[in-house]
């Protein structure tokens, strides 16, 4: 599988929480707090779930409660993602 990507991500937080106002994620969001973007840990164990349902993969929970911004979010993600290929 190619690498998760922002787009993908943004998509999914999106879907698991809805999208704050105030807030563009089609702009450059990736080295913004999760908290900036209006997203608590709540979203993200939401967003993991269903990565790790939809492509069959388990994602280190504590990496993602580490994981601070989309880019370092998307560090974990595609990590397990290459662990599996």
């Amino acid at each position: 599988m190619t690498a998760f990507t922002i787009t993908q991500l943004t998509g999914l937080l999106r879907e698991a929480a809805g999208e704050d106002d105030t807030v563009d994620l089609d702009g450059d969001v990736l080295d913004t707090a999760f908290a900036d973007l209006g997203y608590d840990s709540l979203a993200l164990l939401q967003t993991t779930g269903c990565i790790e349902r939809d492509h069959g993969v388990t994602i280190d929970e504590d990496a993602v409660a580490e994981a601070e911004t989309p880019r370092q979010y998307l560090a974990v993600v595609n990590e397990a993602l290459s662990v599996k290929n």
